[in-house]
């Protein structure tokens, strides 16, 4: 059980230790996995950006993932729950949720470019995996900008999701709970698991691109 995301941050850095200062970029997906990937950044003196992917949910219950869309409009779909679906709100929703991750990509970066991934060690940051449709999604997003190597890294995740990621050709997967006792939704993994404000990450997104160059030596174009 983790206090809250910092302290499940706190937790993944140390685990991540070899990485500090190196050729490494943290990549959170937003927002819950930003207040864990603004910890990691910050011990691990690496810079912070996100990837902006946004779950598909079930019409019926939301929270429950049977796709995932990124900014471009890329998408990978679980095609036993969406093939029942009716393919209007199917089409609908993930243009929704396209648009939601266009918004958050603009508004939280404020901006400025992208980090360049190119022959970086990529570490991948969420507050938990539970289907792991978002996380692939990331995943495949980071590997088309050819990266020296995509690390997983999160709290909490059930085996068949990080079965999945293998298959996606992640080189490492860190899990700091035991992916048997996964309890069903990440939340139920914390204390408190409030819902996280745009505000809060563009603060936190904010204080990292303004240490750059001192912690790190590294810019980000604006």
């Amino acid at each position: 059980m983790f206090t809250d995301r910092e302290d499940a941050g706190r937790q993944l850095a140390k685990k991540l230790e070899r990485y500090r200062g190196g050729n490494g970029i943290v990549l959170a997906l937003p927002r819950g996995g930003v207040p864990v990937g603004y910890e990691v950044a910050r011990a691990l003196k690496l810079p912070l950006d996100i990837i902006a992917v946004r779950k598909i949910g079930h019409p019926s219950s939301p929270e429950y993932a049977i796709g995932a869309v990124d900014e471009k409009g890329t998408t990978i779909l679980n095609e036993t729950e969406t093939a029942a679906l009716d393919q209007g709100f199917l089409s609908e929703e993930i243009e929704r949720q396209k648009k939601e991750a266009e918004r958050r990509s603009t508004v939280y970066r404020e901006k400025r470019m992208p980090v360049d991934l190119a022959e970086k060690i990529a570490i991948i940051v969420d507050d938990g995996i539970a289907t792991g449709l978002t996380m692939r999604l990331a995943v495949r997003s980071v590997k088309a900008q050819k990266p020296k190597k995509i690390i997983v890294a999160v709290p909490v995740a059930p085996s068949e999701s990080l079965r999945l990621l293998k298959e996606e050709g992640v080189e490492d997967i860190l899990v700091l709970e035991p992916p048997e006792e996964f309890m069903g939704a990440v939340g139920a993994h914390y204390a408190r698991f409030e819902q996280v404000k745009d505000e809060e990450v563009i603060r936190l997104l904010q204080s990292t691109y303004g240490t750059r160059n001192k912690d790190t030596g590294f810019s980000c174009s604006t």
